[in-house]
């Protein structure tokens, strides 16, 4: 189902991974914030909401990316699906870091290429507002490194290269980019067996994040209110990133 044209009331968004862990927080948070929402996932809907419209898509498939932006108008875009395959570098399994690479990076520059024009659309009608055009990409804390998890550090550090850089190019059409990095966040992934090679360690908050946190912080970024917030990652760490 496709949310409904540009005439409606309500703002819209994409958000991908929408029927889990960090994607359903944020969906979720939208939705009870007045928001439309167009959750992907190739996972079937676990939200139940008037205002939102499931699409199950591979995030691989370039081609069906472009034709459901087609269908979906959105000034808002984020970028959640993800995993984690963790190893050091005497165990790095290669085909591992190329579903990583694909999922985070290369399915973010097409997600953000389909809906460029919607966020342009946006960029121009929301001039005066500080509503334009928005994309977020979920990151993590440790994207400047850490040990066991370099191919998974290296695809989130390409999001804050790739954020930065758009952020550039599109500033003055109205358009922000932003990535979003939390520290160990409470989600099925904590117990992922892709991750059993490096387990989470607690922030020295003394707990994990809370999607929700997340969510808050994401919501905080398409609002009028950040419009001359862009390429920054912002972090969420509880803590964890002070002893750097």
């Amino acid at each position: 189902m496709a949310i409904s044209g540009s005439n409606d009331p309500l703002p819209r968004a994409v958000v991908t991974g929408a029927s889990a862990g960090i994607g359903r927080a944020i969906a979720a948070h939208l939705l009870a914030t007045g928001w439309q929402v167009a959750g992907l996932d190739r996972s079937p809907a676990t939200l139940d909401h008037p205002a939102y419209h499931h699409h199950l898509i591979d995030l691989g498939d370039q081609a069906a990316i472009e034709r459901l932006a087609r269908q979906v108008p959105a000034q808002a875009l984020v970028h959640a699906a993800g995993f984690m395959h963790t190893a050091g570098l005497d165990a790095l399994d290669l085909d591992a870091g190329q579903a990583m690479w694909q999922l985070h990076v290369q399915a973010a520059t097409a997600l953000a290429q389909a809906w460029l024009a919607h966020l342009q659309e946006a960029g121009r009608t929301g001039a005066q507002t500080g509503a334009g055009g928005r994309v977020v990409f979920i990151g993590s804390r440790i994207s400047q490194g850490f040990p066991g998890r370099g191919q998974y550090a290296a695809v989130k550090a390409a999001l804050v290269a790739m954020a930065r850089s758009w952020a550039a190019e599109w500033a003055s059409q109205g358009i922000t980019f932003n990535v979003v990095s939390p520290a160990a966040t409470a989600t099925a992934m904590m117990d992922a067996a892709t991750r059993a090679s490096s387990p989470p360690k607690l922030p020295p908050m003394g707990r994990l994040i809370q999607p929700e946190e997340v969510a808050a912080l994401v919501a905080y970024l398409l609002s009028p209110a950040a419009a001359a917030m862009t390429g920054q990652e912002l972090t969420l760490c509880g803590g964890a990133s002070l002893a750097q």
